[in-house]
């Protein structure tokens, strides 16, 4: 159906994607969370009317993303995952920079991009290596690490 006013009518796949570390294509990712953002909701009242409640915005919180890719010998997750966690329990983590914003783009089916969004302030929370492993499944093996975040814009 053609459009009226050219503009595209049809909405985007969720599988095409790319997300980029400081402007470099993360290889693999075969899955990314939504990104969601909460805020808190104040209810108040004043004290001449008992009987209504007002309610006005708290502060907001973004929940964190998971990335997962198959293992490969890339060693970007694991990387920028020991940032934040000493080898042997060392107290000499550097935390100057663990912090990364990040890049998530939405591809068309011709694969150019859609619209993009960038996430501000993200730090690995949680990394696994690997999942289980079981000799009789036939399925690729997963990493996946979880960054928290805060913040994101259409970009």
């Amino acid at each position: 159906m053609p459009s009226i006013s050219g503009k595209r009518l049809d909405l985007y796949k969720n599988f095409k994607f790319v997300v980029k570390f400081a402007g470099k294509d993360v290889a693999g990712v075969s899955k990314v969370s939504g990104l969601k953002r909460t805020t808190e909701v104040i209810e108040h009242r004043t004290g001449g009317d008992p009987s209504t409640v007002y309610k006005s915005p708290g502060q907001s919180k973004y929940d964190p993303i998971t990335l997962e890719r198959g293992v490969s010998k890339d060693p970007d997750f694991e990387q920028w995952a020991n940032k934040v966690w000493a080898l042997g329990g060392s107290p000499e983590v550097s935390l100057a920079d663990f912090r990364k914003d990040i890049t998530i783009e939405v591809r068309d089916e011709a694969g150019q991009k859609a619209t993009s969004y960038n996430v501000f302030g993200c730090w690995v929370s949680e990394y696994q290596a690997l999942p289980d492993l079981d000799a009789s499944a036939n399925a690729v093996a997963i990493e996946y690490i979880k960054i928290e975040n805060e913040g994101w814009e259409r970009a």
